[in-house]
C-alpha cells in the first residue's frame, strides 16, 4: 500500500478518530475538556482533533450517545460499556461505508502526543508489508503496545465482528500479533504517549508543562 505512488499523500486513504467515549470516572473530571496547556488554549478534546485534522482528511469523534459533543462529526458507541474497542469498531465501520482504507486512532486524553509522532506512524503504515492489518507503537523494554495510538485496517472489521461476538475488547489481541506492524520505542521517547487517567496523573502533567 503506497499512496505516494499514486500520486497520493500518506494517509490520504486514512480517517481519523478521536476516542472521547469514557465516563473519566477514575479522575473524577471530564477529562476531554480539561486546559492543561493553559486556559487560553484548547482543551484535551480540541487539541487532538486539531492534530489529526492536520493530517488527515476526514475525522470523527467516537462517543457515547448519550453524551455526544456538540461541533463535532461524532460517530456512536455501537454497543456501550466495552471501552475503546467500540469507538475503533464504529469508526472501521464509518470508514468502510465511506471509502476509507483505514482509521487512526487516538486517545483524547494525551496531552503530549505531536504531529511528528503521529506522521512517524502513517510513514511506517506505508512502507509495512502486504497484509498487515493493525499499525502501533511498542514501548522496548516492556513490550507494551499503545493500541490508542495506532492505524486500523477497514480489512480487519471481520476480526472486530468476530471479537465482538466471543466477548473480547481488549484492542491488542483482536488482530494477531503477525499482522501487526509495531514501531518501537523506549521508554526516554514515552511522553507522547503518557495518558491522564488518574488525579495524580493530571499533577504529574502540570507539573511537567511547568518545567517545559
Amino acid at each position: 500500500m503506497n499512496p505516494e505512488r499514486d500520486g497520493q499523500k500518506p494517509g490520504n486513504d486514512v480517517a481519523g478518530v478521536v476516542l472521547a467515549g469514557g465516563l473519566s470516572s477514575r479522575l473524577g473530571q471530564e477529562k476531554a475538556l480539561l486546559r492543561v496547556h493553559g486556559q487560553e488554549q484548547p482543551d484535551l478534546l480540541r487539541r487532538t482533533h486539531n492534530l489529526l485534522t492536520a493530517l488527515l482528511p476526514r475525522c470523527w469523534v467516537a462517543c457515547r450517545p448519550d453524551r455526544p459533543r456538540p461541533g463535532y462529526d461524532c460517530i456512536f458507541d455501537q454497543v456501550e460499556g466495552l471501552g475503546p474497542f467500540s469507538g475503533v469498531h464504529a469508526a472501521l465501520r464509518a470508514a468502510a461505508k465511506r471509502g476509507f482504507a483505514a482509521v487512526l486512532a487516538l486517545s483524547c486524553d494525551l496531552p503530549f502526543m505531536d504531529e511528528a509522532t503521529l506522521r512517524r506512524l502513517l510513514a511506517a503504515r506505508e512502507t509495512e508489508p502486504a497484509g498487515r492489518l493493525l499499525t502501533t507503537f511498542c514501548q522496548r523494554e516492556t513490550g507494551f503496545i499503545e493500541a490508542l495510538t495506532a492505524v486500523y485496517e477497514v480489512a480487519a472489521l471481520p476480526l472486530f465482528d468476530a471479537a465482538l461476538a466471543h466477548g473480547e475488547r481488549k484492542l491488542s489481541r483482536i488482530i494477531p500479533q503477525e499482522r501487526q506492524e509495531r514501531i518501537f520505542y523506549s521508554q526516554t521517547e514515552a511522553l507522547p504517549f503518557f495518558n491522564i487517567n488518574y488525579p495524580a496523573d493530571l499533577e504529574l502533567v502540570r507539573r511537567l508543562l511547568a518545567a517545559l
